[in-house]
């Protein structure tokens, strides 16, 4: 059966998760109808759990939207927190069908060992153990079956459920949200793709010492399944008691990782989710996924440093250049001030010549209560609509905010980031970026698209 985007597939899905959002939203409206109070904690836990067991996209669009607490209010973020990012694994039947589809009948053959039992789980496929004739320790990501419907039914609902969102809370116009995260997951379908991307990143951080990039297997590597070496490391977590030096190593690697290729190339990991990565006994960072990986234009990173000066020169003219190149529209002396008290919290430890851990009160929550603040603002202006440029770009500061804040590490971020900065040339990225993307055979407009339904 062709798994591409089926139509039995997709009108599966469309029951199973319609009929969770479709009771929600009558819940919504009869209450409105008939004089109640209407809820977001009693919506936010209602979604939560009508959605708790439908694994796959869903569970990787929560993942994003908690991560991102400016995006909803606050009482969406902490039950979409709840929904487990670990799905449960498939069985043993599905695995040996999948491998023989996509390596042929004798695809034992090819493996020395392999483990039929998952090693991890998660939203959109998992991962296998094997060894190599060679002797290499391989992992091997096979996706889940019907994902691509999975995909398209979940987007469809998704879209809906913004649009029921927004009719009770006008501060964020989600549409630019919907179709970021629309491209990113059909992205994400594409293991070939991903193979890509990790050439990219072995390209771009090769020569980092302490940051790991696995290798692909490309011989033992489809569309659904990717096979690369495998990576000793531990949890993120694991460290979080470590001694203060260590801690701040770690910090360190996760900060490098993630922007050393947003600022000379333009590209950034977006999704610093914990299961994406791990840590070496000394301190250097294994990174696993690469299933979204962001390409931005040049000028889009030099208004990330705009704004890092305009707020250090209280430049308000700049700050709203910077914000215009993002795609923000409409902008007035109001909503950029409002828009400048979530700069003003990322960007904080970058202005500061000092060490300093990443958020200075003793909180584990990186910017909820900021973010609340500022939802609340742009609900009483009437709202904006945040460019879909800008969506991964926040949550991977947020993101990696968590992690240090997690880590409580104590660094000079000021003196990182100018490390980065300081011989920042736009015509120059742009030129490294338009090589190295040929290089590995990725183009900027080459997002998949739906296909006709």
């Amino acid at each position: 059966m062709d798994e591409d985007n089926s139509l039995t597939g997709r009108v599966i899905r469309y029951a199973r998760v319609g009929g969770a959002v479709s009771n929600l939203a009558a819940k919504a409206a009869s209450g409105r109808l008939l004089g109640g109070s209407f809820s977001h904690s009693k919506q936010a836990a209602d979604l939560q759990t009508a959605l708790g067991g439908l694994k796959g996209p869903l569970m990787k669009v929560a993942q994003i939207l908690a991560t991102v607490p400016d995006l909803l209010p606050p009482e969406y973020t902490r039950e979409f927190i709840k929904l487990q990012c670990e799905a449960p694994s498939m069985g043993r039947s599905f695995v040996k069908r999948r491998m023989a589809a996509e390596l042929g009948a004798s695809w034992q053959l090819k493996f020395k060992e392999f483990k039929v039992d998952a090693s991890k789980a998660a939203s959109l496929g998992q991962v296998h153990k094997a060894r190599s004739h060679a002797n290499d320790i391989l992992a091997c990501k096979i996706q889940y079956p019907d994902m691509v419907s999975a995909v398209e039914a979940d987007l469809a609902q998704l879209k809906f459920a913004f649009s029921i969102y927004q009719r009770y809370d006008k501060a964020i116009d989600p549409s630019e949200i919907h179709m970021e995260l629309s491209e990113r997951l059909r992205e994400e379908l594409d293991y070939t793709r991903e193979a890509r991307n990790i050439g990219l990143y072995r390209y771009m951080l090769g020569h980092e010492r302490m940051i790991h990039i696995p290798r692909v297997i490309e011989e033992l590597s489809t569309k659904r399944l990717l096979t690369m070496s495998w990576l000793d490391g531990e949890p993120l977590m694991d460290f979080a008691s470590s001694e203060q030096a260590v801690r701040n190593k770690v910090a360190k690697n996760m900060f490098r990782a993630w922007y050393l290729p947003f600022y000379n190339f333009g590209i950034i990991h977006g999704d610093p989710h914990l299961g994406n990565y791990t840590i070496r006994s000394d301190g250097s960072v294994n990174l696993l996924d690469f299933g979204c990986i962001r390409v931005f234009r040049p000028n889009f990173v030099t208004a990330v440093i705009d704004l890092f000066r305009a707020l250090r020169d209280n430049d308000m003219d700049l700050a709203i250049k910077a914000y215009e190149t993002w795609g923000f529209t409409k902008l007035d002396r109001e909503i950029i001030a409002i828009l400048n008290q979530w700069a003003q919290f990322l960007y904080g430890p970058l202005l500061e010549n000092k060490v300093r851990t990443i958020q200075e009160d003793k909180g584990t929550a990186y910017g909820t209560g900021i973010a609340a603040k500022v939802h609340t603002q742009l609900r009483e202006i009437g709202g904006i609509q945040p460019p879909r440029e800008f969506v991964l770009m926040d949550r991977a500061a947020v993101g990696l905010g968590s992690v240090f804040t997690h880590l409580k590490a104590k660094i000079n971020w000021h003196r990182m980031f100018h490390q980065l900065i300081d011989e920042f040339d736009e015509a120059k990225l742009a030129k490294e970026q338009l090589k190295i993307l040929k290089k590995v055979g990725i183009s900027i407009d080459s997002s998949p698209k739906p296909e006709n339904r």
